[in-house]
């Protein structure tokens, strides 16, 4: 059984491959308007959003996640929360490399 210690580097070592995965498909044009900082800060949104929505606890083995929705609620979170104003069209090309990240990881 991992130590606490060895979890955390693994959930580190998670989230840089995620956030390589997610930077190397944003769209050029897009990729300067996000730091690291601003995708684990979004990635963790995505994650809060999930969990806020009830979308995991479905019993539905298929289930329908409109992506839009999510990046307009991670923008208006980011907004609450005195975070940058994120666009929320730019903010979709993020959801959509975590969800398609996510989903190559459960493979």
């Amino acid at each position: 059984m991992p130590s606490f210690d060895d979890e955390l580097r693994m959930d580190e070592d998670e989230n840089r491959r995620e956030l390589t995965f997610i930077r190397e498909r944003l769209p050029q044009e897009v990729k300067p308007h996000f730091s690291d900082d601003d995708l684990y800060y979004l990635m963790d949104a995505i994650v809060d959003y999930y969990y806020e929505s009830g979308i995991l606890e479905s019993e539905d083995d298929e289930v329908d996640i409109d992506l839009q929705k999510v990046a307009d609620a991670v923008t208006e979170k980011a907004k609450r929360e005195g975070k940058k104003n994120y666009d929320p069209e730019e903010v979709f090309y993020v959801v959509e490399a975590d969800m398609d990240f996510q989903e190559q990881n459960l493979e």
